[in-house]
């Protein structure tokens, strides 16, 4: 009995050891790809699109319900939140989590909105795709390609609007974390998915919403903002959160449970709040540049921040600027360097040749046909003189022989 038992303790003690992290891989101080239970996750910095951390992040995985971060922002931003939805058969009948709208039911695109991301209804997602895009499969084109043109991204591809399982619907971490740093730059989109209660008052469903999102609970200084889950996607979660002027969002996918995607979300949180922090480095309108020696011939071309500008920095670094030879501004700090766009500004004298420069080639490209209307001019002066002598020759030659008149006295 007490080999037994010494069997099975040794047994128990084997498989925790499967399922317990170091601390250390875990920790704020360190923060490893193994410490991460997703097969894919990434962390950035929300303002400067800066990475901190990264693990397979190009990976082509299944989203889930992270979609409608996407189908949200398209609907903020391409809607009109008054616009009265009536809701079709198939968005009745759609699978999956619901906020159970009735067929032929009328609700505002902005309610719609709402249990979209904060109770991630895919009914609602499949009546904001037939309003705005006519069917669920156009709304999917018009949605891939608003992704492409407002996110930047590359490795998505999305077939309809909730999430559920579709081979040939797919994106990656790295994407994700696209979409949701351009979604969290809408005002409108960030108070629905921080939203943590809200009550609803449907036709077949009288309720109040409590946001899916635990970390809007959990978390301090959590701001959003969407977790999924399908059997084949398994579990999915994106989190962002703010503590001072740093804002982070933490992307996690194909988590073994709901609980690993959290503690994925928490440390990625975790490690970025402990080590990294947003400094602006240029307010806009600043100048960079030297001004040019008073013996130089050729002023220098200065540049200038168009919008405030922001760096991720390590904690405790000051950030140092200087102007690169191409005109961007580099930000050194610590380990850490990032290059920022400039606005080229060309120096009085340089923008004054810049702006007689196709006054003059015009004037070049103009004379050639004033050149030609005075040819055209001289030469119809000299055909009507010609015409006219012509004409008093013709007529001094008729008086000649004309017969004389006799004279009689």
């Amino acid at each position: 009995m007490r080999l037994l038992l010494t069997y099975l303790l040794v047994a128990a003690c084997v498989l925790c050891s499967f399922n317990v992290q170091p601390a250390s891989a875990r920790g704020e101080d360190n923060l490893t790809p193994s410490g991460i239970y997703g097969e894919s996750a990434i962390l950035i910095d929300a303002a400067t699109g800066q990475i901190l951390f990264e693990k397979n992040p190009h990976l082509r995985l299944y989203p889930a319900s992270i979609t409608k971060i996407a189908t949200g922002i398209y609907s903020i931003e391409n809607g009109n939140p008054d616009d009265i939805v009536t809701v079709s058969k198939r968005a009745r009948y759609e699978e999956g989590t619901r906020v159970y709208l009735g067929e032929g039911e009328q609700v505002t695109l902005r309610k719609l909105e709402y249990g979209l991301l904060m109770n991630s209804g895919n009914d609602a997602a499949t009546a904001i795709a037939e309003h705005l895009g006519g069917s669920v499969e156009h709304f999917a084109d018009l949605l891939n390609t608003y992704l492409q043109e407002k996110a930047g991204v590359t490795e998505t591809h999305f077939a309809n609007a909730h999430g559920l399982h579709d081979p040939n619907h797919y994106t990656t971490a790295a994407d994700m974390a696209k979409i949701a740093q351009y979604a969290m730059k809408n005002p409108t989109f960030r108070e629905i998915v921080a939203t943590v209660r809200l009550p609803w008052n449907g036709r077949e469903w009288q309720t109040e919403l409590i946001n899916h999102n635990k970390l809007l609970r959990n978390y301090e200084g959590a701001t959003g903002i969407k977790n999924g889950f399908t059997d084949q996607a398994m579990h999915t979660l994106v989190g962002s959160a703010k503590r001072g002027e740093t804002e982070l969002i933490a992307v996690t996918m194909k988590a073994g449970s709901s609980a690993y995607a959290y503690k994925d979300v928490t440390a990625m949180l975790d490690y970025g709040f402990a080590h990294y922090e947003t400094r602006q480095v240029a307010t806009a309108g600043q100048t960079f540049g030297q001004e040019a020696a008073a013996n130089d011939a050729a002023p220098a071309v200065t540049y200038q921040a168009e919008t405030d500008l922001y760096a991720t920095v390590p904690k405790g670094t000051e950030p140092q600027t200087e102007l690169t030879a191409d005109g961007q501004l580099l930000v050194r700090a610590g380990e850490m360097t990032q290059t920022l766009p400039l606005l080229r500004k060309d120096p009085p004298r340089a923008a004054a040749l810049a702006d007689a420069a196709p006054k003059e080639k015009e004037a070049d490209s103009t004379w050639p046909r004033y050149a030609i209307f005075f040819a055209w001019l001289m030469l119809n002066l000299f055909l009507f003189v010609l015409t006219v002598a012509r004409s008093r020759r013709r007529r001094r030659e008729r008086l000649r022989h004309l017969p004389r008149r006799a004279h009689w006295s």
